[in-house]
């Protein structure tokens, strides 16, 4: 299965958190799946990080999921693209460029956001 991480799922995995659901560790963990990390998950980060919202070190995350064997999925411009076409289930901008690389690549979206469900089977609920 070939997975993208949610930034929240990606963050909670980092930081061994309570909060990650035993099945996303399980999927997450299994050496069958191939699991990716976008850089708009970075750039949440970082943004968050600015604002006030989060405290995170957006360099040491991306040592970190490099080390735990993530692959790092570049966003292009059919990715920004495919953002035009999707319904305004969610309005956050980081989730829908996220769920518009798993739609282009195809991948999961591994996410906790009840919102994102609205987008069918790409989304994978954890």
């Amino acid at each position: 299965m070939r997975l993208l991480l949610d930034t929240h799922i990606l963050l909670w995995w980092l930081a061994d958190d309570p909060a990650l659901s035993p099945r996303a560790r399980t999927l997450i963990s299994d050496p069958r799946n191939q699991v990716f990390v976008s850089p708009i998950s970075l750039w949440e980060i970082a943004i968050k990080t600015q604002i006030g919202k989060l405290h995170g070190d957006v360099g040491g995350i991306q040592v970190a999921a490099l080390a735990d064997g993530f692959v790092p999925l570049p966003f292009n411009l059919d990715h920004a693209a495919a953002i035009a076409a999707l319904p305004m289930h969610h309005r956050d901008p980081f989730d829908r460029a996220l769920l518009a690389q798993a739609l282009c690549e195809p991948l999961y979206l591994l996410t906790h956001d009840q919102i994102l469900r609205a987008y069918g089977q790409a989304v994978l609920l954890v």
